[in-house]
């Protein structure tokens, strides 16, 4: 008996149907290494916080004047020089300050106490003058009367917030403040013959400033 043998199509295509299959089977082996191996790069890649990130982004710079503090003064001034006038409205006064509180100082003006800031600035800026000359009307001021300071810097102008006498060794009206705060001194009473034994003081606060 004639065995039929195998038509050559038949081997063709089992042929071509294994060499189908192991392509593919090639083709299935390389992608899995690719996505194994790029799995243990991204697991072993350091994390980097966001914060981190964030700092190595150029981003454009931002101008931010809020707590910012102007300098004033860029040159202080020295003992007897002219640093500006006091303008009181409520008695139509406007009267030089001279930095410095010795006698020849208070003969001119009024005299700032060197050892305080300056006008304008945050702290205690003390100012004296005495109650037979410039401050002579002194005592007539009210709670809420202005002080207009003017100096190279600016104009500053205080609200009174305080009237009190205290004793000539008090110390506290020179004592640092958190804020900007005027204070004016003179001595008291206002119509004593000799050296008198108190001390009229005006607190006023620092209200509105125009920088120049």
């Amino acid at each position: 008996m004639n065995r039929k043998r195998p038509s050559i199509r038949k081997f063709k295509g089992f042929h071509l149907l294994s060499l189908g299959l192991l392509i593919l089977g090639i083709s299935f082996i390389i992608w899995s290494s690719f996505e194994i191996y790029g799995n243990k790069v991204s697991m072993s890649a350091p994390i980097i916080p966001i914060k981190e990130q964030l700092e190595t982004v150029n981003l454009p710079s931002i101008s931010n004047e809020v707590g910012e503090k102007k300098i004033l003064y860029p040159i202080r001034p020295t003992v007897g020089e002219d640093i500006g006038s006091l303008t009181i409205p409520a008695l139509n006064q406007t009267i030089p300050i001279f930095h410095g509180t010795d006698e020849d100082e208070l003969k001119r003006g009024i005299g700032h106490f060197a050892q305080s800031v300056l006008p304008g600035e945050n702290d205690n800026s003390v100012l004296s003058g005495h109650r037979d000359t410039v401050f002579r009307k002194l005592g007539q001021l009210k709670l809420q009367d202005q002080l207009i300071v003017k100096t190279s810097a600016g104009v500053f102008t205080y609200e009174i917030k305080e009237i009190k006498i205290v004793d000539q060794y008090d110390k506290t009206i020179i004592t640092p403040t958190d804020d900007a705060v005027l204070t004016v001194t003179t001595c008291y009473p206002f119509d004593f013959i000799g050296s008198a034994p108190d001390r009229y003081i005006l607190i006023a606060d620092l209200i509105n400033s125009e920088i120049f």
